[in-house]
Parts: structure tokens; C-alpha cells; sequence
């Protein structure tokens, strides 16, 4: 094992670590609106609206042509890579639409997630790596500033296995690093489900040690970690847990592990929703930035389904419901934006679906 290595030239480590920092920047998250065809297919199917590229078109457009308050709490849109080259009815490019807003594009490049063979429970890896490096290069062009690959573990009787969790920790490193090398910010996203009856404490543990592996995994490659981000899961019970916790113990659980596990040197933390309801999604978010204790990171959101349920709810595929759908987007927005400063108080700004429950079960995007 060596220790001689390079990281990045001064010159790029500036502006990942600036593109970094804008992300995490106070008050303000990312809206991941990087859906599958195929999951943006389930979203439709709940309003009644056929799965058909026009359709998926129209409904990016509405939420990339909200006013000027959406940039306030929004520093970062996650992108499909079919939504990128996709234009509004004026023919303006849906991602110049959110540059116009001060807001960063960002693009998933992972090809989602394939069974690892021999591994108990239907464990998984997720693919994409092949010809990653080409494809960082033309979305850079193209003005993507940062990336997201999601890797997913499940907790069971014997899982995560070490196999998986080593497996996943190492593909996220290797795709951070070819991130980087292509001037875009990696968003390392290892999530845990919230599927199963485990407790909170069965949670954290598995959640710490997914973590250390990560961190491990991108020491061992390199990665200029001041470039990067996190998007974990928070710390929850299962979803068929019988215990229920309180949104302190949640913050507590989650800080703690994080203050385990998370070098000082990464600039923010973007939680993922994992299927909470928007109200749960924010009351967590607002605990977490209220517990106190050392917290050397920006801890903010990166959410879909929680910030685009009362959206989808409203909007209905109906053109007359546009404006009301960009109404409920924004005031989630602007809810977790108060959250990720701690300033969130339960119930105070309400939505259309913000208590309804956003769980599916072995979720993939």
C-alpha cells in the first residue's frame, strides 16, 4: 500500500469545493427530480396521468417555471438524463431555465441497481460504471456541476452482509472519483431502507457502519473530500417497526451517527426522504439541525418524493392547475428550507399531501 498520491490540481479542488458550498449553502436544498421513466410511470399512475415523454416534459416544466421564490430555498435541481435535453413551449432549454434561477444542475449516472450474486436476501449493487468517465465529460459540457449515484443496503436478519456493504462502498468511491476528475461535485448517497420491523438502535448501527466503509472506501481512492457530499438516509425505524420514535429521537440517532462516521472535511449533508411523509420529512430535518452537539456540516435535503407529493397532487396533468401545483412546490420548499436551519415549526405551512405517507417498499428510482 502506498501513501504517494495526488489529489486535485489547486485549480479544480476551488471550484468543486465552490460548487460544493453553493449546494449546502444556509437555508437552501436540492429538489431531486431525477425519476426513472419507469418511477415517474408510479407518480402518474396515482393522478391518472398517462406515462408518455410529453407528459414527464410538461411536468418538469411546471416545476423548473416556478417564480423566484423557488431559488431562495432551492440551490440545486437533480436531473433524469432524458429531462436534460428536454425544452419548455418556448423552446428554451428546461436546464438553461434553471440556471436562470441561480440554481445548479445536477444529473444521476448511475444505471440503477442489479442483484450481487451469492449474497443473502436479494442484496444488491448498482451498475454504471462502464462508461462513466465519457458520460461525466459530456454532462459537464452539457452544464451539470455535480452528480448522484444511489447505492442501497437493506437491513435484515443477516443483512447488510459485509460483502454488500464493501461492494457499495467502493462503487460510490470509484464513481466519486471519476466525478471529480470531470470537474462535477459526486453526491455519495448509501441508503439504508426503511423497510423491515428493526428499531431505531439496529438502524444506527447498520448506519454507522455503512458509513465507516464509505469513508474508508473514499480515503482509499483519493477523493478530494472537501468536493463532495453526502446524502444519507436518516436515521428511522422500520417501517413495520412497533415502537415509535419521537423526531428528537431521530435527531439524536442520526447526529450520532454521522459525529461517528463523517469527516469534518465534507461540506454538507443532503438527506434523502426515504418515503417519510413531507411533514415528516421536515419536522426530522428541523430536529436534526436542533440537536445539539458538534455538527461541523451543513445538513440540508435533497428530496423527491417529499417535496413534489402536494405537487403532483394539485397539478393532475390539468394545464389549469399549473400555478397551483408551483404553489405547493414551493411552500415545501420553503419549509425545509426553515428546516435545514432549524427554524421549522410542525404544521405551520401546510400542503396538499403533507401528511400522507411516501413509503414504497424496496424503493428504486
Amino acid at each position: 500500500m502506498t501513501t504517494y498520491f495526488n489529489y486535485p490540481s489547486p485549480a479544480l479542488q476551488e471550484e468543486l469545493k465552490n460548487i460544493a458550498n453553493a449546494i449546502v449553502a444556509h437555508g437552501k436544498g436540492i429538489l431531486a427530480a431525477d425519476e426513472s421513466v419507469a418511477t415517474i410511470g408510479k407518480r402518474f399512475d396515482d393522478i391518472g396521468v398517462e406515462n408518455t415523454e410529453e407528459n414527464r416534459r410538461t411536468y418538469r416544466q411546471l416545476l423548473f417555471t416556478a417564480d423566484e421564490r423557488l431559488g431562495k430555498t432551492i440551490s440545486g435541481v437533480i436531473l433524469f438524463h432524458e429531462t436534460l435535453y428536454q425544452k419548455s413551449d418556448d423552446g428554451t432549454p428546461l436546464v438553461k431555465l434553471i440556471q436562470d434561477k441561480g440554481i445548479l444542475p445536477g444529473i444521476k449516472v448511475d444505471k440503477g441497481t442489479v442483484n450481487l450474486f451469492g449474497a443473502e436476501g436479494e442484496e444488491s449493487t448498482t451498475q454504471g460504471l462502464d462508461d462513466l468517465d465519457k458520460r461525466c465529460a459530456q454532462y459537464k459540457k452539457d452544464g451539470c456541476q455535480f452528480a448522484k449515484w444511489r447505492c442501497v443496503l437493506k437491513i435484515g436478519k443477516n443483512i447488510p452482509s459485509y460483502q454488500a456493504i464493501l461492494e457499495n462502498a467502493n462503487v460510490l468511491a470509484r464513481y466519486a472519483s471519476i466525478c471529480q476528475a470531470n470537474g462535477l461535485v459526486p453526491i455519495v448517497e448509501p441508503e439504508v431502507l426503511p423497510d423491515g420491523d428493526h428499531d431505531l438502535d439496529r438502524a444506527q448501527k447498520v448506519t454507522e457502519t455503512v458509513l465507516a466503509f464509505v469513508y474508508k472506501a473514499l480515503n482509499d481512492h483519493h477523493v478530494f473530500l472537501e468536493g463532495t457530499l453526502l446524502k444519507p438516509n436518516m436515521v428511522t425505524a422500520g417501517q413495520s417497526c412497533s415502537t415509535k420514535y419521537t423526531p428528537e429521537q431521530v435527531a439524536a440517532a442520526t447526529v450520532t451517527a454521522l459525529q461517528r462516521t463523517l469527516p469534518a472535511a465534507v461540506p454538507g449533508v443532503t438527506f434523502l426522504s426515504g418515503g417519510q411523509s413531507e411533514e415528516d420529512a421536515s419536522v426530522h430535518l428541523n430536529a436534526i439541525n436542533q440537536y445539539p452537539g458538534k455538527k461541523p456540516w451543513a445538513l440540508t435535503f435533497s428530496y423527491g418524493r417529499a417535496l413534489q407529493a402536494s405537487t403532483l397532487k394539485a397539478w393532475s396533468g390539468k394545464a389549469e392547475n399549473v400555478k397551483a401545483g408551483q404553489e405547493e412546490l414551493i411552500k415545501r420548499a420553503q419549509a425545509n428550507g426553515l428546516a435545514a436551519v432549524g427554524k421549522y415549526e410542525a404544521g405551520s405551512i401546510p400542503s396538499l399531501a403533507a401528511a400522507k405517507s411516501n413509503f414504497v417498499q424496496a424503493h428504486s428510482y
